[in-house]
This record gives C-alpha cells, sequence and structure tokens, in this order.
C-alpha cells in the first residue's frame, strides 16, 4: 500500500485522477460479476423455506446445510454425478493435449505439403454448429456402440475441441525460437526428446490454456450429455441441476438448486485461480514474435 502510494504521488494529478478512475471502474465491474457467485453461495446455506420465499435475499437469519443434504435424493445421488463429470472431464483433457501438443508442433516446426490447406480446414470445424450434427454423431456413437457411454461422450467432447487446441498451441510453439530446436539437433536430441524436454517446458501455459478450456467446455457442457447419455446412473452435474425441481406443479427448489449450483462451481472457481497466471500468458503466446 505505501508503494501504492508512492507511485501515485510521483504522478501528476491528471494521471493520478485518470489512475483512481480505473481502479473505481474495475472495483465496480469485480462487484457485478462476483455478486452471482456471492449469492449463489449464499442461498446455499439458507433453510429450504427461506430460500423458497425470498431467493432474492442474500443472506437469512439462520444456517443450514439441508440444501446439500437434499442433493444425496436427487436421482442417484450428486457424488455420483459429481464423479462422472470429473471422468469425463479428465478424459477431455487428456486425450486433447496427447492430441493438441504434437499436432501444434507438427504446425509450427515443420512444413509439408498441403499444410496451410489442412490447418484451414481443422479451423473451419470450428464454424459448424454442434446442434446441427447431433443425429450424424449419434448414429456413429451407435455404430461403434458407444451410445450411453462416458468415453463416446469423451471422444465428442475432444472432437470439438481440438480445432482451438491446435491453434492454441501452434501459436505457443511459434513463440519459442528456432535456435533451440537447432542447438538441440546439433546435441543428437530426437524429435521426442526436444518436444518433451524443451518445447513443453517453454509452451507450459499454452498447456495450461488449453487443459483448463477442455476441462470447463465438457464440465459445463450439457447438450451432448442429455442427448447421448440414457442411463441416470451415468448422467453429469449439468443434467442434475435441471433435475432439482421439487414440490407442486413442478416449484422450483431454490435452495437445492444454488447447492448444486455452487457443487459445480466450485471446481471451476479453484482451477482459475490455479492456472490464472498461465492462462493469460497462454493466451497471448505467439502473439508477437
Amino acid at each position: 500500500m505505501e508503494r501504492l502510494n508512492h507511485n501515485l504521488a510521483a504522478k501528476p494529478a491528471s494521471e493520478r485522477l485518470g489512475y483512481l478512475a480505473f481502479v473505481l471502474t474495475a472495483c465496480v465491474f469485480a462487484v457485478f460479476f462476483v455478486m452471482p457467485i456471492v449469492w449463489s453461495f449464499a442461498n446455499s446455506f439458507k433453510p429450504s423455506a427461506a430460500a423458497l420465499a425470498d431467493p432474492a435475499a442474500l443472506f437469512s437469519k439462520a444456517f443450514s446445510l439441508e440444501n446439500y443434504r437434499r442433493l444425496e435424493h436427487v436421482g442417484a445421488g450428486w457424488y455420483v454425478y459429481a464423479s462422472n463429470s470429473v471422468l469425463i472431464a479428465a478424459g477431455t483433457v487428456i486425450l486433447t493435449v496427447l492430441v493438441s501438443v504434437p499436432a501444434g508442433y507438427g504446425f509450427s516446426k515443420f512444413r509439408f505439403p498441403g499444410q496451410s490447406l489442412l490447418f484451414v480446414l481443422i479451423m473451419a470445424t470450428m464454424m459448424i454448429p454442434f446442434q446441427s450434427i447431433l443425429t450424424p454423431l449419434f448414429l456413429i456413437l451407435k455404430a461403434f456402440h458407444l451410445q450411453n457411454s462416458l468415453l463416446g461422450l469423451v471422444l465428442i467432447y475432444v472432437t470439438f475441441q481440438l480445432p482451438f487446441s491446435v491453434f492454441m498451441m501452434r501459436n505457443a510453439f511459434d513463440a519459442v525460437p528456432k535456435a533451440l530446436i537447432e542447438a538441440a539437433r546439433i546435441d543428437g536430441a530426437s524429435q521426442a526428446t526436444i518436444l518433451r524436454r524443451i518445447m513443453l517446458p517453454i509452451a507450459l501455459p499454452g498447456v495450461a490454456t488449453v487443459a483448463m478450456f477442455a476441462f470447463l467446455n465438457s464440465w459445463n457442457e450439457f447438450l451432448a450429455a442429455l442427448i447421448f447419455l440414457s442411463d441416470q446412473n451415468k448422467f453429469t452435474l449439468p443434467i442434475m441441476l435441471v433435475n432439482v425441481s421439487s414440490g407442486i406443479y413442478g416449484i422450483i427448489d431454490w435452495g437445492a438448486l444454488q447447492a448444486g449450483i455452487s457443487v459445480t462451481m466450485v471446481p471451476c472457481i479453484l482451477l482459475f485461480l490455479l492456472l490464472q497466471r498461465y492462462y493469460v500468458r497462454g493466451l497471448t503466446a505467439g502473439a508477437v514474435k
């Protein structure tokens, strides 16, 4: 704080006012984006009656874990859905990284016939709406006996995550000087050694960014899980949130719903906080060469 005050004092008055205006604006936006998260967590600890009577209120006089206990009786139980989401997200992250890293390295450091055309075709798949090919995807999974399978859902997620991931990894490897690769080749290092021991440590922010996007997209995805899974014991957390409604005329159980949202949000928030510095560096990798 003293250092901040010293830096402000050393600046002209116009710059100080501009900096303070920037800080105030950032604080307002921060509160604006954080309040829904705070509201969800606060409502998840309300008694069921209080959450239903006034869901807009931030706090109540009583503290209760009733909503989280009620999640255990939603379908197969929230822990079953959470374990399915973890397996799907972990499989998506691992396969996406295993495929996108060597693919990005190849597009960045090698030259071969049709390279530009192939890369454009891979990027063009990002423009295909997922909803428009649900029927072909369903038929393909059925033909390979992967319908109603967590593995089949992982393959679907990896397929749609790969174009962006390959693009990110190519940019990350583009930022690595070729002189490092040439020096390693002179020392007799193989391509696998160069990729594993030289390129990957330098391009780690890009790998972390790819992993985080793959995790978030697979963790929060709803439509594919709803369509391709029919066994209740294989459902994921987003599908569980849809089923958190009970009572007369299908009244939404706001307390249990906010508890489910909180359970779903916690891994995403923790992952983002852990990988934040890599995430920012990964997005800008390859921007300046």
